[in-house]
């Protein structure tokens, strides 16, 4: 079976609800929540060799977090 594959506006749509998923989820749970999501959408998929390919996929060529990531996330000061 072919994965048919997600519109562009869809896809924007899906990656901000989960970016703020995980926002929602907040540092401490963020590994859990993604390792949770990846399980439900394993069940979805319902084929391994998929979901391992998926896997590795997301692995290749991963970048390290941006500067502007790593503010974001870090406690504004004020003086």
């Amino acid at each position: 079976m072919t994965p048919i594959p997600l519109a562009p506006e869809a896809r924007d749509r899906l990656y901000a609800a989960c970016a703020n998923a995980i926002t929602e989820a907040g540092e401490a749970r963020e590994s859990l929540f993604l390792a949770r999501l990846a399980l439900l959408l394993f069940e979805q998929v319902g084929d391994e060799a998929r979901c391992r390919q998926a896997l590795a996929d997301a692995l290749d060529q991963l970048p390290l977090p941006s500067l502007s990531a790593s503010l974001s996330s870090s406690p504004e000061t004020t003086t």
